[in-house]
């Protein structure tokens, strides 16, 4: 998430006025009152007040089609072990400008994130709190947000952190949802959580590893979510995040959290279908595929010849504003790729047309269905596995 500082207010956070009440928006007053439950209470001296206790049904079913509560556990659910998790005031968080949104749902997937720093090897807890804090000013100050965007932080050391107030409180409570700022059409239904590092190219350190796969396990636990929804960042936004290595540890990472739930996945729900990352360098009938989808919405001329060179990005980043992208930046990922890969029917004579041509030819299929939708599309690209879902957030979202 580190890479894409400075955005802009999500064209999907736009307050719908009367929508947020009737979506199950808990909006604390502005004075902060009450206190979310957490493990233990917190000392007087740490104490942040916390949002008033509001009625709700037990349960809160996510959108159609998507794993619900419940989906996730399995017989040892209720015995996963709570990982330490420091609060806010542990590591000497800021208050946030204003209450946090909460949500009277459970979410229905976590996203994991790198933060796109430095790969120190400082592992102390001391240098953990630093990072947290440098986060928050960073997407408090630069940013603009309230609070950091992410709810929870794990560092190269392996701790991890509470990072918007509140998150873990309503964790533990296991209903409800801190509405978070890590990813524009996923801050209410996805859980972010930070991973200190740049992991374009190296894997992640084992603390943080095992950290990363416990607390998955407990937010699996305490909210139900399956362990096959755990995605990357690029999986919905146009970004490198959470770099290609720690990105492609995510199969690996859906098995362990299983395991931990006491359940056992199949190798098609292990892999999730999902859009390939594009950027600049790259190179083959994958950039060719998306070059001429380029053309066919007009933004690219001349022939496609499968470099994604400088013409590439220029045409993919005006396709990206005229669509109004949040992250406008000329990478093709899991934003653009589903505006990009229109719906193609047999005997169409058109560049989308040419296109699937282009990727059937280089995965030797000799015949492709007569409609060509975006499940098609992701097997002709080579990501194909069990279906991921493409909810989004309920009207009201301010993604800050």
């Amino acid at each position: 998430m580190g890479e894409a500082g400075g955005r802009r207010v999500s064209r999907r956070g736009a307050l719908v006025v009367g929508a947020a009440a009737g979506a199950g928006l808990v909006v604390p007053g502005r004075a902060f009152a009450g206190t979310p439950p957490t493990t233990e209470p917190a000392p007087p001296s740490s104490r942040v007040p916390g949002p008033p206790e509001v009625p709700g049904p037990p349960q809160v079913p996510g959108p159609d089609g998507v794993p619900g509560p419940a989906a996730g556990a399995g017989a040892r659910a209720e015995q996963v072990r709570a990982p330490y998790i420091a609060r806010c005031a542990e590591w000497g968080a800021r208050k946030p400008k204003y209450p946090p949104k909460i949500w009277d749902q459970r979410p229905i997937r976590i996203l994991v994130h790198h933060t796109a720093g430095s790969n120190t090897g400082d592992f102390s807890v001391p240098a953990a709190h630093r990072m947290a804090r440098g986060i928050q000013n960073f997407h408090m100050d630069r940013n603009g947000w309230l609070d950091s965007g992410q709810h929870f932080t794990i560092s190269r050391g392996g701790h991890v952190m509470e990072g918007r107030l509140w998150s873990l409180g309503e964790l533990n409570g296991g209903r409800r949802v801190v509405e978070g700022a890590h990813s524009p059409g996923q801050n209410v239904i996805a859980i972010g959580i930070e991973n200190e590092g740049t992991y374009i190219d190296v894997d992640p350190p084992a603390p943080l590893w095992d950290s990363l796969r416990a607390t998955c396990a407990y937010i699996c636990a305490q909210y139900g979510i399956a362990p096959t929804e755990l995605y990357g960042h690029r999986d919905y936004r146009n970004t490198i995040c959470p770099g290609d290595r720690l990105y492609g540890m995510l199969p690996r990472l859906r098995t362990e959290v299983a395991g931990l739930l006491g359940r056992r996945l199949s190798r098609k729900e292990v892999s999730k279908a999902a859009w390939p990352l594009l950027r600049t360098g790259d190179s083959g009938p994958l950039v060719e595929a998306a070059q001429y989808l380029l053309r066919d919405a007009g933004t690219l001329h001349g022939k496609p010849d499968g470099r994604f060179d400088e013409r590439t990005r220029s045409s993919l980043t005006e396709f990206q504003v005229a669509h109004d992208a949040d992250d406008a930046n000329g990478i093709l990922g899991g934003e653009s790729w589903p505006e990009l890969a229109r719906t193609v029917r047999a005997g169409a004579e058109s560049d989308a047309a040419r296109a699937v041509e282009v990727l059937a030819a280089y995965r030797k299929v000799e015949s492709v269905p007569d409609v060509v939708d975006h499940p098609v599309w992701q097997k002709l690209l080579g990501t194909g596995g069990s279906p991921a879902s493409s909810a989004e957030d309920p009207p009201g979202v301010l993604d800050r």
